[in-house]
């Protein structure tokens, strides 16, 4: 599943050139999560605005402009459109893109290009919502926590936090109700530089250690930026390009093999049905 770093490199790889278009014509093609939440041609005419991200969500805002009237005669409204890339979903931006392909579900064609979601799963989704806090983005958005590079998310917070909780830490990070960003791979990973075990109890943290794990988690994340994300299966940005971070992984993906620090072999056991990545050795409870 493509994990904040992925979404923020997606974002990264077409909000300039995005930026300023007219949208054209929009096409749907099989349905999605949840259904768009506006007739496709009431987006025709508007102008592209800044894209920005919030999680996993991406949210391309959309103007009433003058470069093109509505096709439907009805003037056109200032929103946005809430974007998810699901489990395998991806986005590309191309000037002249091919014929939509079996899992091309959505096309936004603007005077400067195409952007395309591609979902083989379809659980990714495009939403409209008038702005990012009413509508299906209002309440999407409400419950997730704060960002990682936000400078309110420290050790105090994230110890706070966890005191309400009684799951393991791991559980607890891959919430995303404390902290966005920290999926599979990155709390896998982000635990290990910490020194904490996956299986603690997350109310147990003490302080210091929850200030470790605070600046684990932003070392981290932005490492796999760094790296352009993870590939794992078939993630690629807006360029068609590959992330890079899954090679430099010190736990994920290597259990049996030795740890880069002490040589103890890796573990690997299961959390929600999650495969989770450490060494007993150098990650205390």
């Amino acid at each position: 599943m493509p994990e904040l770093p992925e979404v923020e490199v997606t974002r990264l790889s077409f909000a300039d050139r995005i930026d300023g278009a007219v949208v054209t014509c929009v096409r749907v093609g099989k349905p999605l999560r949840w259904p768009l939440g506006i007739e496709p041609l009431h987006l025709t005419g508007l102008s592209v605005g800044a894209v920005t991200r919030r999680g996993k969500y991406l949210w391309l805002s959309l103007r009433a402009g003058e470069a093109l009237p509505s096709a439907t005669g009805v003037p056109p409204s200032d929103g946005g459109l809430l974007l998810h890339l699901g489990m395998s979903g991806s986005l590309a931006f191309s000037p002249q893109p091919a014929a939509p392909g079996l899992h091309d579900h959505f096309d936004l064609a603007t005077d400067r290009g195409t952007l395309r979601l591609t979902d083989p799963r379809r659980f990714g989704a495009v939403v409209w919502s008038p702005t990012l806090d009413t509508g299906m983005a209002g309440k999407l958005l409400s419950s997730l926590g704060l960002e990682p590079f936000d400078t309110a998310f420290d050790g105090a917070h994230l110890h706070a936090a966890l005191q309400r909780r009684r799951v393991a830490i791991k559980l607890a990070l891959l919430g995303g109700d404390i902290v966005v960003g920290a999926g599979n791979i990155y709390a896998c990973e982000a635990l290990f530089t910490a020194g904490i075990d996956p299986r603690t109890r997350s109310d147990r943290l003490s302080r210091p250690r929850c200030q470790r794990l605070a600046q684990a988690i932003r070392q981290t994340l932005q490492t796999a930026l760094d790296l352009g994300g993870s590939t794992l299966r078939d993630f690629r940005d807006a360029h068609g390009m590959a992330g890079q971070f899954q090679l430099s992984a010190r736990v994920y993906g290597r259990a049996g093999q030795p740890c880069t620090v002490c040589g103890a072999p890796v573990r690997r056991i299961v959390q929600a049905q999650r495969s989770t990545f450490f060494c007993s050795n150098c990650q205390k409870r």
